[in-house]
């Protein structure tokens, strides 16, 4: 399994939320999985900073976390 690696840009499309990674790869998942980040304003949703070392991202206003190893498992967002 190749290791997990450092974000180096957060971008969405229509429908996915597309993370760059230092190492050459792009992670795309759908937005839907994510119900903040879908709900979010493009402006809300640009307001990103890393965070666990640049293994994780974090959108401080919406308190949003997701970490690089959990995207490239297809982790969804917990449901309450």
């Amino acid at each position: 399994m190749p290791t997990v690696c450092l974000v180096e840009a957060v971008y969405f499309t229509r429908d996915a939320l597309m993370v760059d990674l230092k190492d050459g790869r792009t992670i795309s998942v759908p937005l839907t999985w994510y119900p903040k980040l879908l709900k979010a304003s493009p402006k809300e949703r640009s307001r990103w900073e890393t965070c666990g070392g640049g293994y994780g991202i974090y959108w401080p206003e919406l308190d949003e976390n997701l970490s690089v190893e959990g995207l490239l498992r297809g982790a969804k967002a917990h449901r309450k």
